[in-house]
Formats: C-alpha cells, sequence, structure tokens
C-alpha cells in the first residue's frame, strides 16, 4: 500500500518524468499483474532490470533496496524523515538525483529524483510473492494521459495533444494534490447510511478499499467485521478489521458488497492537513473492474466497466494470512490465524511453514496458488501440510465465509 509521505518536501525536486521515443505519438507498456500490484520492469542506470510498483498514490518514486546504490556507489545528497500512516516513529530515507530510469524500447527517465530508504520498511515481495525493489510514482507520467487495462496488463501513454477519448470511457472528475489523485464519492457502510468520503486513488494498493475509521463518525467497521492485518507500515504489520460494506458510488456506476479494511490512525500525531483530509483509499481491487484512463491536466478519470465489473468481492475462506519470505521467496510463513476461523480450528499456528497445499509442494508452490486455494467455495477441504520445529504435519482446513 502506498503508506509512505514526507515530513520535509523542500529539498525534493520535481520529476521531469518520463518521454516517448521520438516519433511516437503513444505506447503500450506490459506489466505484471501479481496479487493484484502492477509490477513495471525499469533499468536502472541503465544496467540493472528492476522491479517496481506503478502507484499513483505515491508522491515519489522510492527505490526499496539500498544495497543497490550503496554497490553503485550513488551519493546520498539529503536525509528525511519519514513515517507511515500507522504513524510509527519517522526513519530514515535519502535523496539522489539525475537517475536514468528506462523502460526499454518503450519510454525513457532521464534525470528522475529519487528517495532511497535505509531499510526496506515495506517489503512489497512478502504480499506480492516476487522480488520488488521499489515504487514508481504515476506522477512519472503525468505529461501523458495514462490508461491501465487490467485485463491484458497494459499501461498505454498517449501524448496529450494527440489524445482522443476510447469509446465506452465515462468522466469522473478527480483532484490532483502533491502528485496524489483524490476521488469524492460517497459510501454505505450499512444500508441507508451514506457518508460522504475522500479518497487516494491508490494502484499501489493490492486490496478492494481502506477506511481510516476515526476520521468520519459514520465510517466504523460494520457488524460483520473481523480483527485481522490490514498491510504492512513503516512500523511493522498493521492491525485493524475487515468487513463488507453496502456499497460504493462511483457515479454512475457502483459496487456492493466491497471487501473493506479499518485502520485507526493517531491523528493528533501529524498535520491532517498534509493527508489533504483523505478518508481512505481506493485500491486496485475496486480500479481493476473497470479499465481507468488518467488525465492529470484536466483532474479527470475515465472509467469503463469490464466483464467482472459486478463480481462478487471475494475473501479467503481460511482465516490464514500467508506470506512469501526467503532469499528465493520460496518459503511460506503463516503471519497471523484469525480468531475463530476455520484454519484456527485446524491448529495452524503463527509463525508455521506452508510446505504443501493439496498435491502442490516444493517448487510448484506459489504465494497466489495458496491463496487461490483458500479461497475456493464453502465446504472445500483443503489438505495442508506444514513445518512446526522441525516437523512435518498434515492438517485439513474446511473453508467457510468469514465476511
Amino acid at each position: 500500500m502506498s503508506f509512505l509521505w514526507l515530513f520535509w518536501q523542500s529539498a525534493l525536486h520535481a520529476q521531469l518524468g518520463f518521454y516517448l521515443p521520438p516519433g511516437h505519438k503513444q505506447m503500450e507498456i506490459p506489466f505484471e499483474y501479481t496479487n493484484n500490484f502492477i509490477i513495471l520492469t525499469v533499468r536502472f542506470q541503465g544496467m540493472l532490470p528492476l522491479k517496481f510498483v506503478f502507484d499513483t498514490g505515491a508522491e515519489n518514486t522510492i527505490l526499496t533496496k539500498r544495497e543497490i546504490t550503496d554497490a553503485l556507489q550513488i551519493p546520498y545528497l539529503h536525509t528525511f524523515k519519514v513515517a507511515g500512516s500507522d504513524l510509527s516513529a519517522p526513519q530514515e530515507a535519502y535523496l539522489i538525483r539525475k537517475i536514468r530510469l528506462d523502460i526499454p524500447e518503450k519510454a525513457y527517465a532521464p534525470m528522475e529524483d529519487l528517495l532511497v530508504l535505509a531499510e526496506d520498511y515495506f517489503k512489497f515481495e512478502e504480499y506480492a510473492g516476487i522480488a520488488v525493489h521499489g515504487i514508481l510514482s504515476a506522477n512519472a507520467f503525468s505529461r501523458f494521459n495514462i490508461r491501465i487495462n487490467y485485463q491484458r496488463q497494459i499501461i498505454t501513454l498517449y501524448e496529450r495533444a494527440a489524445f482522443k477519448l476510447p469509446a465506452g470511457f465515462t468522466e469522473y472528475p478527480i483532484e490532483a494534490y502533491r502528485n496524489k489523485l483524490y476521488v469524492n464519492t460517497r459510501i454505505e457502510i450499512a444500508r441507508d447510511s451514506l457518508a460522504p468520503v475522500r479518497l487516494l486513488l491508490d494502484t499501489g494498493a493490492g486490496l478492494p478499499l481502506l477506511l481510516f475509521a476515526n476520521t468520519h463518525p459514520m465510517l466504523h467497521p460494520p457488524a460483520n467485521a473481523i480483527s485481522s492485518n490490514i498491510g504492512m507500515g513503516l512500523g511493522g504489520y498493521i492491525e485493524g478489521y475487515t468487513g463488507r460494506i453496502e456499497k460504493i458510488y462511483l457515479d454512475p456506476f457502483f459496487q456492493q458488497g466491497v471487501v473493506t479494511y479499518f485502520q485507526e490512525l493517531d491523528t493528533t500525531a501529524i498535520d491532517w492537513s498534509y493527508l489533504y483530509y483523505r478518508n481512505g483509499l481506493l485500491g486496485n481491487m475496486v480500479l481493476s473492474r473497470f479499465q481507468i484512463l488518467i488525465d492529470y491536466h484536466a483532474g479527470k478519470l475515465y472509467l469503463k466497466p469490464t466483464r467482472h465489473y459486478q463480481e462478487r468481492f471475494e475473501y479467503d475462506r481460511s482465516g490464514l494470512n500467508v506470506i512469501a519470505s526467503g532469499a528465493s521467496l520460496k518459503t511460506y510463513l503463516v503471519l497471523s490465524v484469525v480468531h475463530a476461523s476455520p484454519a484456527q480450528a485446524a491448529d495452524i499456528r503463527k509463525g508455521d511453514e506452508i510446505v504443501q497445499v493439496g498435491r502442490k509442494r516444493g517448487v510448484f508452490l506459489s504465494l497466489p496458488g495458496i491463496q487461490q486455494a483458500l479461497l475456493k467455495k464453502p465446504g472445500t477441504k483443503v489438505p495442508i501440510t506444514i513445518l512446526r520445529d522441525g516437523q512435518k504435519i498434515k492438517k485439513t482446513i474446511v473453508l467457510r465465509e468469514l465476511l
């Protein structure tokens, strides 16, 4: 998720951004869509292919792996204090300038300013299941109109002067503030309880919707909510609640039964105006039900529903929260277990290592594969083998609805 902001901004220069090769008015850029993250491969300083999360919710492009800049002996020009949405103790980040970024044969940025985290506080790869080296701010593409086709896994950049709106898109107003995009809309936590909200448009969030529960009197977890881990912040894993809300509106469209995460913030710990008084964020699991087209300059969002628009929002039916770890990200650890869930009933515990799910084990296991197995229909029996204290133990999880 886009949980990072800066306390100090004045020393950061504006990004020059990406350009298309001469003679091109538009360009299609392929991406990987893994565990609801948009992943772009970007060549760093013309030599190193790195994986970046494409993030409309990030103010700056960020390199999370300091060992890369250390190895290349790139000088750090300023030190910043950064904090996350968990409002933990500030951590350090460093400014580097005039960095070349290339998406080979597609686009290039000759002189970008980046932040380098002193430590990889986010650990995106634990949730994505693949190596991730940083966050690419969508603002780096803001000179173009940006179209995201989640189904084809393509970002298309259009030169604004030659742009014509494709058929089937509906306009929705957005606000741009500090290189980020916001939508003003309405939600119903429960039926007939309409609340106005300002949401960060966040393609760096691999979830449907997150609400800050203490920013509006009606933004409280619904009766069906469960206590759960909701992501990673600078201070570690963030705890909150997960439940289904009645409806979110993106007029003339709406989504029903949206799986929603609720987090309480200590609003006394930071100037709330810096967050632009937002009530939460809108992530990829809602956005991917549309093709989206962003015009930063005009402050407009265009939406085109896909065939998945009305599908039910699915949620894990086991009670397991699993992350990928280890040098090759092929070790799968239980991060947490929901109370009174099927996983707890099967006596699976925090810290257990998952070594087999069904017939898949070893190199055939993947984080998305494990999560898909735990999304099967209620009543499904999922055989699972765990490693605990050096001993393999076979378990069976009987899936059921948790929300």
